[in-house]
């Protein structure tokens, strides 16, 4: 059978699929603005057809997007055995394109339903089968044929579950339980809140990430960290294993499709793979890309294989010939200069309408001369970091902020390097640690990550110097930017400052780079392409059209490089799009208009960019 028969039969069924699921009454929800691709969704799989793990790669997998049943039911309810309708997996419930549209308060349960068939070849030996989640939010309990086979808490982070035992030959029935307080507790929620105006959002409930299942072996690689030293020309991989006790991990290094060198051991400790001479070393300008093929082996035999990647590069800080302190890349200064990116949609809310539009803000973002990206406080799906990896976009990773008191998110302290901190209870602090923690691990091998950034603008800000020594600790191998913005403590790698709508720095280190977090939030509204049509819609400044914008970008631009020279090392604008009642966007929220004049702007962005080039 060709590949081209394959493509056109499964492009038949999605189409016949997608005529049924109208029929079901799925249709995308409310009378919002919406992106060009969202007329686009197909109810096969919403648009997300791509492999979902790009870091650990295995030849077969099912994919459980498209159309379920689902419920809304009280808290104390029993479990529903009529359901209210269909649900596009993988939009949360609140969003358009989910076909939904509704809230979901801390008092309800959202009940996911469908059914699927496995391979018989998945069934026979001693392997497993595994149900993979992206990401719920917030607290999803999973069934299988009546079998509560696991549970997990946390928003932003992808979580597999063992199917093997619950499951039979023919049809089976997949259940997921949600619940979920948004701001209304202490779980991390980042911009959501349950009454959304001014700069927070609408809530997301449910799966709002890619859904699928894959068989493994009993004995399987389970995760990989990889961590490149640049210095001694070395790769560490450590492959984590489940499943039983294996003899030994082969890991191979590929320049291409050519095995240019490879090392061996057991699983669990490192492999530490030596490069030949000539590595070719990871950045913006040329983003390379290594491929690894890992053998797990027992008895003397491969139990099982996985792909993966990596890349030559090294983040770190020094003093320049003036003493002011850098940011690197592979030993060389850099000015790291880029958006406020906080992956929000129209029509998807944290789920971008599928893989192609996902990829478009990256894109210009690339195309319009940045080579940063600060992912504030959400986290995306692993896609979404293999493709900055791809496109030589370097990355700072919020975590995303929680634990508001009394609705008011800010805690600041009345003086700076003041020991102030948010309150928390012991619950609370064990769940920030759990959510820290499995985002640092789900995230670190990516290259594109350079920076984490445990707190944001003091939301919940707590207890910071113990948990940047926890961070730490928990990865050594990147740079930590304390408290974006927030109450500042002499700790972490860098002191960020905020300040809106013009650079300016107000406070200097001896012993820390000094960057800019937060400026800019020009704002232009444009008609036909906001959230809400009234003049509630905002921005730090308001302009009237493309060329007043773009003019007052370039004089902020101008102001940088100067700035730059003094002795910030990096600086983030706000922002990539306009997310509902803001409008400081350089897109407006449907992606439809680029609001400054691209040429002009773009090459603002490159001066930046350079402008420490002939700094030693």
């Amino acid at each position: 059978m060709t590949k081209s028969f394959l493509l056109s039969a499964l492009l038949a069924a999605c189409a016949i699929f997608n005529v049924a699921a109208q029929q079901d009454g799925w249709a995308p929800a409310g009378d919002k603005i919406k992106t060009q691709w969202a007329s686009r969704i197909s109810t096969c799989d919403g648009g997300w057809n791509v492999y979902p793990r790009p870091l650990l790669v295995r030849g077969q997998w099912q994919n459980l997007n498209g159309l379920w049943d689902y419920a809304i039911t009280s808290g104390d309810a029993a479990a529903p055995s009529n359901y209210d309708g269909k649900i596009l997996v993988p939009y949360c419930v609140e969003s358009s394109l989910s076909g939904v549209g509704k809230s979901l308060s801390k008092s309800q349960v959202l009940t996911y339903r469908r059914t699927f068939t496995v391979p018989k070849s998945w069934l026979k030996g001693d392997g497993r089968v595994m149900l993979n989640f992206g990401a719920v939010d917030w607290d999803a309990t999973v069934y299988v044929n009546g079998q509560r086979l696991g549970r997990h808490t946390g928003g932003y982070t992808p979580f597999s579950i063992d199917v093997t035992p619950a499951l039979k030959r023919g049809e089976n029935e997949v259940k997921v339980e949600v619940r979920d307080a948004t701001n209304d507790g202490y779980q991390p929620c980042g911009k959501q809140r349950i009454k959304a105006k001014g700069i927070w959002y609408t809530p997301v409930s449910g799966i709002w990430q890619t859904v699928w299942l894959e068989p493994v072996p009993r004995v399987s690689v389970s995760n990989l960290v990889i961590v490149p030293d640049v210095d001694r020309n070395v790769v560490n991989v450590t492959v984590q294993e489940a499943g039983g006790s294996a003899a030994g991990v082969l890991v191979k290094v590929l320049d291409g499709k050519r095995v240019i060198a490879q090392g061996s051991g057991a699983a669990g400790d490192t492999v530490a793979v030596k490069l030949p001479a000539g590595t070719k070393l990871w950045s913006p300008d040329s983003p390379y890309l290594y491929n690894l093929e890992i053998s797990l082996k027992s008895g003397g035999k491969a139990v099982d294989k996985v792909k993966s990647y990596f890349a030559m590069r090294k983040f770190s800080t020094a003093r320049d010939a003036d003493g002011i302190w850098r940011l690197q890349l592979n030993g060389k200064n850099i000015f790291e200069f880029g958006l406020l990116d906080q992956g929000w949609w129209p029509d998807g809310l944290y789920t971008a309408p599928g893989y192609e539009a996902m990829c478009y803000d990256i894109d210009k973002t690339k195309q319009w001369g940045y080579n940063l990206i600060r992912k504030h406080v959400k986290v995306e799906p692993a896609v979404w970091y293999n493709y900055c990896d791809k496109m030589g976009l370097i990355v700072w990773q919020d975590m995303p902020s929680g634990d508001y008191k009394n609705g008011q998110p800010w805690q600041y302290s009345s003086g700076y390097y003041r020991d102030y901190a948010s309150h928390r209870s012991a619950e609370s602090e064990a769940n920030y640690y759990k959510e820290w923690g499995e985002i640092i691990d789900n995230l670190r091998s990516y290259p594109c990550i350079s920076t984490w950034i445990p707190f944001n603008e003091a939301w919940g800000q707590f207890k910071t110097w113990s948990v940047v020594k926890w961070t730490r600790e928990r990865d050594p191998y990147h740079l930590i930017n304390p408290a974006s913005g927030g109450n500042f403590y002499a700790c972490g790698d860098m002191l960020d400052l905020h300040h809106y709508p013009e650079p300016k720095m107000f406070m200097h280190e001896p012993d820390r780079v000094v960057v800019l977090g937060e400026y800019g939030g020009l704002g232009l509204p444009l008609e036909g392409h906001t959230w809400i049509k009234s003049d509630r819609n905002w921005g730090y400044v308001k302009f009237k059209n493309s060329t007043e914008l773009t003019n007052r970008y370039i004089v902020l631009t101008d102001t940088l490089r100067q700035l730059a020279r003094k002795g910030f090392a990096a600086a983030i604008y706000t922002q990539t799009t306009d997310c509902e009642t803001e409008v400081n966007g350089i897109m407006t929220y449907d992606r439809a208009v680029v609001k400054m004049q691209e040429d002009r702007f773009g090459a603002a962005n490159r001066a930046v960019v350079s402008c420490l080039d002939a700094t030693p």
